[in-house]
């Protein structure tokens, strides 16, 4: 396969498109932790690059192997995305009632455990970005999802500053918005695969 310009351009959409639900994603975790250290942004913004990378991978390989299985697992993704976006964006939502006046000095905001949930259910979508790079080579399909890592990284960690200078000013209402934040964007995925 040719690495052209067009393939190169075509790959940094391709990310900046899936990287959104990841990037508001990272918005909500810059509100809910505005003191938020670099190397824990760093930490994010490359968990929700790796996750943007392994699913196309995971979608080449699908329709290079077993399609049939991934045609039947296709119709539950937004359904999966939905549900564990709603199940973090409530208990974020929940956190930020109990706690309305910022009064935690000792909240640590995302868990390694919840980030994980953040990653899978923000790039379970992008599965079916393997029928997209489908005709790429191996090489070809590692170089894209390469560029849509890089993207995904660069977007969400952008993300995370804007969140955190927002989330300075918000207080104690951050964790809401950022729960709300969430639980929107499950809602959307979910709405979205009704009318695709």
């Amino acid at each position: 396969m040719e690495l052209s310009f067009e393939f190169y351009f075509n790959s940094i959409l391709l990310g900046a498109g899936l990287a959104m639900d990841a990037f508001s994603v990272s918005l909500a975790n810059g509100l809910s932790e505005p003191s938020m250290k670099i190397r824990k942004m760093s930490g994010i913004s490359g968990v929700f690059a790796f996750f943007q990378a392994l699913m196309p991978m995971l979608g080449w390989i699908c329709v290079h192997t077993f399609l049939q299985c991934f045609g039947i697992f296709e119709k539950f993704i937004p359904y999966i995305a939905f549900g564990l976006l709603l199940f973090i964006g409530g208990k974020m939502i929940i956190e930020g009632i109990k706690n309305k006046d910022g009064e935690d000095e000792e909240h640590k905001g995302v868990t390694f455990g919840a980030l994980l949930i953040q990653g899978v259910a923000t790039s379970i979508d992008a599965l079916s970005v393997g029928f997209t790079i489908a005709d790429y080579d191996l090489k070809g399909a590692l170089i894209a999802a390469g560029i849509i890592a890089a993207v995904t990284f660069v977007l969400c960690f952008l993300g995370i500053i804007l969140g955190k200078n927002l989330g300075t000013r918000l207080q104690g209402k951050a964790n809401i918005l950022g729960g709300a934040i969430l639980v929107f964007i499950g809602a959307e995925i979910l709405i979205k695969s009704f009318f695709i």
